[in-house]
């Protein structure tokens, strides 16, 4: 038996739903906090494998959750595509030089700065349960690129937007250079023991239909079948936050094995919308989890209901929030875990 996740990932409705939760290696938990205080920064814990393999597994100790998802970040890849990478209190991740300030011939790469990433995903698939899943991860091209073009988050996306419109030869030559190491670090992290994968384009939703078309799909079949011909029988998740009705054409044309639905889905549209039998993963809002109580409880099993004749991998719509009371989780996790499908 290889797990409830992957079996589900693979296809299966099983009448018991897998969860793994979006961030759920991190900030609201207090063991992550201790350790974090006692290394330093974040990027000091992303290349500790021993710190990171821990912070993979606080959550699976803490909850028993299917899946375990890499401590990482998908800022990683343009850090070794040769931009500096930072992480500043209080204000976020930092990249430079931007692109938007010069030409992406102007980097010199440094692979080595993956490797660190690799040991970790060794680590913990050596510790880790057989039945618990292990998730690699990386960026989608777009929105790594709207971190490259501007050197940080933006609300609106508004200079690698311009950058696409303006000048999409350029553009695309960024976003190939992206989709090419990301399909090695994709791959890698399969070697080194992952299980399955999930490509996070979380800035999706800032983009126009033809745009989405060009960026985010186009981008995604690419890596999916370049992923696919060296490691055909790993599940990928793909997680266009934002998508909207976009959503379809994504999860039909991308090759992907599973989608994930951020919190704005609505569960009944997607049960009846998206490719038949193509597993679904989350979708509770993470601000709905901060809340807690009975609303919580109730659109718990709404989900749960909602997705109960295809594939189900219980999640959020993003990642958990920092303030997150663990109480909160556990009161979710019950509802989940006594929830019970068609036999």
């Amino acid at each position: 038996m290889s797990g409830l996740l992957l079996e589900t990932l693979k296809g299966a409705n099983m009448t018991q739903r897998p969860v793994w939760l979006m961030r759920q290696a991190g900030r609201y938990l207090p063991e992550y906090r201790a350790l974090r205080a006692d290394k330093g920064g974040f990027l000091n814990l992303v290349y500790d494998a021993d710190a990171a393999a821990e912070i993979t597994l606080q959550p699976i100790r803490r909850f028993a959750m299917d899946g375990a998802i890499l401590f990482s970040d998908i800022l990683i890849v343009p850090y070794a595509m040769g931009q500096d990478l930072e992480f500043l209190a209080g204000e976020g991740p930092r990249l430079s030089p931007r692109l938007a300030d010069c030409a992406l011939a102007t980097l010199a790469a440094v692979p080595e700065r993956l490797e660190p990433i690799y040991r970790t995903v060794a680590r913990v698939r050596q510790q880790l349960d057989p039945q618990c899943t292990l998730i690699g991860f990386a960026g989608a091209p777009w929105t790594v690129a709207t971190y490259m073009v501007n050197g940080e988050g933006s609300r609106d996306q508004h200079e690698t937007r311009q950058l696409a419109y303006s000048d999409p030869h350029a553009f695309g030559a960024i976003i190939d250079a992206i989709g090419a190491v990301t399909v090695q670090y994709l791959v890698e992290q399969v070697r080194a023991g992952a299980q399955a994968v999930q490509l996070f384009d979380s800035w999706s939703g800032s983009l126009a239909p033809d745009e989405f078309e060009r960026w985010v799909v186009a981008p995604t079949s690419r890596i999916v079948a370049a992923f696919k011909e060296q490691c055909p029988d790993i599940p990928f998740i793909g997680f266009p936050k934002g998508a909207g009705e976009k959503l379809v054409a994504y999860a039909s044309q991308t090759g992907i094995d599973a989608v994930g639905l951020d919190e704005t889905v609505d569960p009944q549209w997607a049960a009846r919308n998206l490719p038949a039998d193509m597993p679904v993963q989350g979708n509770i809002d993470p601000l709905l989890l901060l809340a807690g109580g009975p609303a919580l409880v109730a659109r718990t099993q709404f989900i749960l209901d909602c997705f109960a004749e295809r594939p189900h991998v219980f999640n959020l719509g993003h990642g958990i929030g920092k303030e997150t009371p663990i109480a909160h989780v556990e009161q979710m996790l019950a509802v989940v875990r006594q929830w019970r499908g068609p036999a």
